[in-house]
């Protein structure tokens, strides 16, 4: 891997995360006329049961206070000063409280989450898909196609509905929401983490279940293909064992596409996360935008939003850069191929 390559996908990085940026500055506030102080400061009189005198006064204060009152260029540009600080100020809807510290609070609820859920439904779905094209495969194998042809075809939030109304709500062997029981102290004990693996069984299942069946049948349709390559029949021509043949010359050779498309997959993997998050009340980043949407918290929404394109981001520049040591005939040298 040469610098100049090196070079190029972090300037491209850093070009992906401007304009993203930029989009959720601007979406927000195009999006709604309202104004975010005024409406919440009008449910919070509401809720109260009475009717506050001098609001006009005090939205003014507050608009000065979050930066509201300045004209929409400069916001933006004190917006992408903070943001090369990870600062994002205040929170609307949890003020004192700032965005930074809610989002930091729910980010490792979804990474867990996510992280775990999308590697087991890759390399479940991979190595099932790979199986269901290998001719020496066992032949039950087969009936799975159509369960994974339904399941691929299934949005997470929606699988994630069924099985909390099978497991939840009808036989309550697992929670209805939450990360963890409400009467459980948080701590580090053997007590606590598994009541957050139990919480986390009902939303994990429903993102591997809608998962693995889109892997499997991608994998299945590279590896037909990969089947009638050259290389299959000169490795059967030289007697190497069945194994081997499937690992070391089918396997790894389409390995490589579906790991592209894990890449590409990252963002709507990760909204459906989200969602999932809002169905089952987990507490993570989906949950907290929820929040801060419902809220007009602006400043929120662009912490949570800015934290997910970074996640996406770096997650397909990792990839990128490991394709050569996942294929050796890659190479990113000048004037090689």
């Amino acid at each position: 891997m040469t610098l100049d390559y090196l070079l190029k996908r972090l300037g491209f990085f850093v070009l992906v995360v401007w304009a993203a940026a930029t989009l959720i500055f601007l979406l927000p506030r195009l999006a709604s006329e309202r104004n975010p102080i005024l409406e919440r400061m009008g449910r919070t009189a509401a809720a109260a049961g009475v009717i506050s005198e001098g609001l006009d006064e005090m939205v003014k204060e507050w608009e000065a206070k979050f930066g509201l009152d300045q004209p929409l260029w400069r916001q933006y540009l004190y917006y992408l000063r903070d943001m090369l600080h990870l600062d994002f100020g205040y929170s609307l809807a949890y003020y004192p409280a700032k965005v930074l510290d809610q989002v930091t609070r729910a980010l490792p609820w979804t990474i867990g989450l996510f992280g775990m859920a999308t590697l087991i439904s890759f390399v479940l779905g991979s190595f099932g898909g790979a199986l269901l094209a290998w001719p020496k495969a066992p032949r039950f194998l087969q009936y799975f196609l159509p369960l994974f042809l339904t399941l691929s075809a299934v949005p997470y939030y929606l699988l994630g509905l069924v099985l909390l109304f099978l497991f939840a709500f009808t036989t309550r062997i697992f929670p209805l929401s939450g990360g963890y029981s409400v009467a459980v102290v948080p701590s580090l004990s053997f007590p606590f983490i598994l009541d957050i693996l139990r919480h986390s069984v009902l939303p994990g299942l429903a993102m591997v279940l809608a998962g693995v069946g889109f892997w499997a049948l991608q994998m299945r349709g590279m590896m037909v293909l990969g089947l009638e390559e050259d290389y299959i029949t000169f490795a059967e021509a030289k007697g190497l064992g069945g194994k081997r043949i499937f690992f070391r010359y089918a396997l790894r050779n389409v390995l490589l596409p579906q790991v592209t498309s894990f890449a590409l997959s990252l963002g709507m993997a990760i909204s459906g996360a989200i969602l999932v998050e809002v169905v089952f009340g987990y507490p993570g980043l989906g949950t907290l935008l929820l929040k801060a949407v419902s809220g007009f918290d602006y400043n929120l929404i662009n912490g949570v939003v800015f934290i997910i394109i970074i996640i996406i981001a770096v997650a397909t520049l990792l990839v990128d850069l490991l394709y050569p040591w996942l294929d050796p005939r890659i190479t990113y040298r000048r004037g090689m191929r």
